[in-house]
């Protein structure tokens, strides 16, 4: 369950960091306004609140193996958000990242 559990933390804390530089982006780049840059600001602050929920309790592996999921998370959010298609490099690169978070936050440890 602890697994599962942090899985769903960091798939949250994507949406929320994601999201968050996203709704930056609009309201600066696209000029949306001023209204989409906060509602991104707070969805970066939810960001941080989000990470401090995993059950490990080292800040720098936490961010570490987030770091993987922020790769493979910003090239879903770009397909389904901005319609951009990956390419085949695009995908394994996410791959090894994904790969390396699970390392990085499931390896079996001594304690």
């Amino acid at each position: 369950m602890t697994v599962a559990r942090s899985v769903v933390l960091f798939v949250v804390a994507a949406l929320f960091e994601i999201g968050g530089a996203w709704l930056v982006w609009q309201g600066l780049r696209e000029h949306r306004g001023w209204a989409w840059v906060g509602a991104g600001v707070i969805a970066l602050g939810l960001y941080g609140c989000v990470a401090t929920l995993q059950p490990d309790a080292s800040f720098g592996r936490i961010l570490a193996a987030y770091g993987g999921i922020f790769v493979a998370g910003s090239l879903a959010w770009a397909m389904v958000v901005d319609g951009y298609r990956p390419d085949r490099w695009d995908v394994v690169g996410a791959l090894i990242c994904l790969a390396g978070a699970a390392v990085i936050m499931y390896a079996p440890r001594g304690s």
